[in-house]
């Protein structure tokens, strides 16, 4: 059985996350995909981000009862991997001002993310990578990225920030991303004005 933690004991946002979250526009909403006991829905939820927290583990989720209860997050228990997306799809498909996801990779979900960000909505991406079988778990190539992955997986958003190398303390390696959707340029002709001489 996985321990739960409670609100006051529960682990501290990732840096990563921490240091990108000013570029998330005040208030919208923010999708924590594979949320564990919700840390980061935590964090969001803390600064006056409406939250929906996805996870496998209905164990994981009770610990984030609290918010839940309070209606300052959704929680919702879905299967990424067997399932279907379960945020709706085509243009019912509900888009965020953030999506964050850490320590997790499944790489058919690539897509959906994308797809799930409002423009200029912003992918803060954080998980193991090639090298960490050296290190510790995980070790199996299914759940590390390979050098540049992640790049390329955002070629269609506007990358702001990309590290992928090892880290101390513990050690491992990770590839992390912070990449926006462009906002599309306005329809129609772009007004001209002559400034003075």
């Amino acid at each position: 059985m996985g321990l739960l933690l409670s609100p006051h004991t529960a682990l501290p946002a990732s840096p990563w996350v921490q240091r990108w979250s000013h570029l998330i526009g005040a208030g919208t909403p923010v999708l924590d995909l594979a949320c564990g006991t919700g840390r980061h829905v935590r964090w969001f939820c803390d600064r006056g981000h409406p939250v929906i927290g996805v996870d496998v583990s209905a164990q994981a989720l009770q610990s984030l009862s609290d918010l839940a209860q309070a209606g300052r997050a959704e929680l919702l228990q879905a299967d990424l991997e067997a399932g279907p997306w379960p945020l709706g799809d085509g243009p019912q498909r509900r888009r965020f001002g953030a999506v964050v996801v850490t320590n997790y990779l499944w790489r058919p979900l690539f897509p959906a993310l994308c797809d799930s960000l409002a423009d200029g909505g912003v992918l803060l991406y954080e998980t193991f990578a090639h090298g960490n079988a050296e290190v510790g778990k995980p070790s199996r190539p299914d759940f590390l990225l390979q050098p540049g992955e992640l790049l390329a997986r955002c070629a269609e958003l506007r990358i702001v920030a990309y590290e992928d190398g090892f880290r101390a303390d513990p050690a491992r390696f990770v590839q992390r991303i912070v990449a926006v959707r462009p906002v599309p340029e306005p329809a129609g002709p772009v007004a001209r004005f002559a400034l003075p001489s």
